[in-house]
């Protein structure tokens, strides 16, 4: 059956299988580099999101509470922390990837390293400590909640097409980024603004009651499409629209092979540029 499938469709797996070895070790490496020098090392990744889930629970929900349209305080802590976790994971790539090929410049050099590879290691450690954050928010909501829905065992339906989503941006501007550092510059001035283009502190029905324009235009922000299925599975306990599912999911993968196809095209030439 495989056999059948055109090799455009599957050649970065292929190429990420080969270089698995590779792409695992440094992995692992950028985990214990994270936390070297520090006293509570790992214990970081758990402490991190729950600060930030305190602060903007204490933030948006007591000092601005009308958006939070009626719900109780926890429900809208766990709906602003689900935002952050899929946000956060965007933004930190977005900030990172034109710059990672400055980064790994020396391997980079040399002409048998598969600086594609570098993508994945960035993406999977991103997605790493996402996890460890997802894992923070379903202890909360135990907590707070007494119980999960059951639709959240269909989340890694939504994760594994929104980290092909994810890896294919990064090539895109891991390529952008070796011609040019204002690449950059250019996603430091855009991601802050599109926080609040994304629905992290509110919900698209919320906007759809005041606005339904802007509802419309929101929606073709992938990540709030990932956050409010996320928010449906995690959190409602509801299935999202199958067709608009769907939809992110096309969408996703054509943007996971068009950042490697453009990642490939000028790979030679990223050699000389960096």
């Amino acid at each position: 059956m495989l056999a059948s499938i055109p090799p455009v469709y599957v050649a970065p797996f292929d190429r990420a299988w080969r270089n698995r070895e590779l792409i695992r070790a440094v992995v692992r490496r950028e985990f214990i580099s994270r936390f070297r020098g520090s006293a509570l090392g790992p214990l970081w990744a758990v402490l991190s999101p729950l600060f930030m889930l305190l602060t903007y629970t204490a933030l948006f929900s007591i000092t601005v509470p009308q958006l939070s349209a009626g719900v109780s305080v926890t429900d809208y802590a766990s709906s602003i922390f689900i935002g952050l976790i899929v946000f956060n994971l965007f933004s930190e790539l977005a900030y990172r990837a034109p710059m990672l090929l400055h980064e790994h410049v020396n391997f980079v050099k040399k002409s048998i390293f598969p600086s594609e590879t570098i993508a994945w290691t960035a993406t999977i450690r991103a997605f790493t400590y996402g996890g460890v954050g997802f894992a923070v928010y379903i202890v909360f909501r135990l907590l707070t909640a007494g119980t999960i829905p059951l639709t959240i065992v269909l989340t890694p339906f939504l994760i594994a097409p929104f980290f092909l989503f994810i890896i294919g941006v990064v090539w895109f501007l891991m390529a952008l980024g070796a011609f040019t550092r204002d690449v950059a510059h250019i996603m430091a001035s855009i991601v802050p603004v599109l926080m609040f283009a994304t629905p992290i502190f509110y919900r698209l029905d919320q906007i759809a009651a005041m606005s339904k324009s802007a509802a419309f235009w929101l929606r073709f922000n992938i990540v709030g499409d990932y956050i409010e299925m996320l928010r449906s599975l995690a959190l409602d306990g509801t299935i999202p629209n199958v067709f608009g599912y769907l939809a992110l999911v096309a969408v996703s993968y054509a943007v996971f092979l068009g950042g490697y196809q453009f990642f490939m095209r000028y790979k030679s030439v990223i050699v000389d540029v960096i």
